[in-house]
């Protein structure tokens, strides 16, 4: 029998993130914990249908109108016109000037695939900035899009478990002409470090002056602050530099939509006379990617979106999730400012999202994971994997972790050691 094509097809390294999911369910350990999945989790450890979302179904389930013929190319009209006011808020001037569309996508994936696409097959861009660390798909994506020069400017600064601001400007200000710049609009993922307003101002004057292609990332409006109009302060403040801007939208976390892959492209630009042009060519890359986007989470989205009672019940709904995040980010803390764990904890309050980058090793990290804790390798966990009953055994593992695994770091600031330094 002659050799299969197949027969040099070697085995893709896993994704981790899954793979900590399938070593979660594997595990047999009661105390079990899964740290790793991007996901919401109620306190008793499960994942929460909003009720608002079962209620849309319900109403798309009885509504004997309804349909499976195809949507338009570029998506569900109400849905996209509904996500885009969202972001931007319904008075902002590049609605009013009528200089913004929108593109229904496979999730927040699909839309920085088809502005990547659409970069580098109509615009011929070919370096892309992501900043150190960021999503890792991030670098996938764009790679994948055809982009053949992917670069990183500084951001997580290790010591001071913040920005590292001054970097990032330097490399942005260092970063050619016709670069592409990934943003993340709200709760840097894997950060959970966000620049401050004023530093926001600094990073949009850098890129207007090098004229560098802002391509924001927002994938947690009202899921970080549990406020929208917070949440989308970035988003609004770059559409109002009269710039012409990309924003990939996801309403996997703010909607708990993750496998509905509900996502929305939103396009500014400085010229209304060329949303023609733009749209025909932004259709051809759907056309070639997916065709035509599945209707399901769009219908739900706008459902919520284009009604005063459920988009009240819908904020109502997001405060309770963040909020939780935000109560699991103070228990840990206490729990391990009560063990007196070695190094200055404060990172994990300040830090904002569904991810706190935690600063352990990993041989830390391995450690918990043989403790049956489950988390990325970088040390970045998922707030939501922590509940009121498992707390206090991640926070001792941790410590017992870090007395363990010490690293030493002669430069900490003001002389206090930072985790795991000591």
């Amino acid at each position: 029998m002659s050799d299969s094509v197949f027969k040099d097809v070697q085995n893709a390294p896993p994704i981790q993130v899954f793979q900590l999911t399938k070593l979660f369910t594997e595990s047999t350990d009661p105390n079990k914990v899964n740290l790793g999945v991007g996901a919401y989790r109620t306190e008793e450890g499960k994942p929460w249908v909003l009720p608002v979302v079962q209620t849309a179904e319900l109403q798309m389930a009885n509504d004997k109108t309804l349909n499976h013929e195809y949507l338009p190319v570029a998506g569900l009209p109400d849905f996209r016109q509904a996500a885009t006011r969202l972001l931007l808020g319904p008075s902002h001037k590049v609605i009013a000037e009528n200089r913004v569309e929108s593109f229904q996508a496979l999730g927040g994936t699909g839309a920085l695939k088809l502005g990547a696409s659409f970069l580098k097959n109509v615009l011929n861009f070919d370096v892309v900035y992501v900043s150190d660390p960021t999503w890792e798909n991030h670098n996938g994506v764009f790679k994948g899009a055809g982009f053949s020069d992917v670069r990183t400017y500084r951001y997580w600064d290790s010591e001071t478990r913040g920005l590292n601001f001054s970097g990032m400007c330097e490399d942005l200000s260092n970063a050619p002409e016709n670069s592409v710049i990934i943003l993340h609009g709200v709760a840097h993922n894997p950060t959970g470090v966000d620049p401050t307003k004023e530093q926001w101002t600094k990073i949009a004057q850098i890129c207007n002056e090098k004229k560098l292609f802002v391509f924001l990332d927002c994938a947690y409006q009202g899921f970080a602050s549990g406020n929208l109009d917070e949440d989308g302060w970035a988003s609004r403040f770059f559409a109002d530099q009269n710039i012409d801007l990309f924003v990939a939208q996801s309403f996997s976390k703010n909607f708990g939509l993750y496998n509905e892959r509900i996502g929305n492209l939103v396009v500014v630009t400085k010229d209304p006379s060329k949303l023609a042009e733009i749209r025909s060519q932004m259709e051809i890359q759907i056309r070639i990617m997916w065709s035509n986007p599945p209707c399901h989470g769009g219908r739900i989205v706008a459902t919520v979106l284009n009604n005063s009672t459920y988009y009240e019940e819908w904020k109502g709904q997001i405060v309770t999730m963040a909020s939780r995040i935000k109560k699991m980010r103070q228990e840990l803390l206490d729990n391990l400012k009560k063990l007196g764990t070695p190094g200055n904890w404060d990172h994990i309050t300040k830090q904002i999202g569904m991810f706190s980058y935690t600063g352990l090793t990993e041989k830390q990290v391995e450690y918990l994971k043989s403790k049956n804790i489950f988390l990325l390798s970088s040390g970045r966990i998922s707030m939501c994997g922590l509940t009121s009953k498992n707390v206090a055994f991640v926070a001792k593992t941790m410590d017992e972790a870090i007395r363990a695994y010490p690293t030493l770091n002669l430069s900490v600031m003001a002389g206090e050691p930072g985790p795991g330094n000591y």
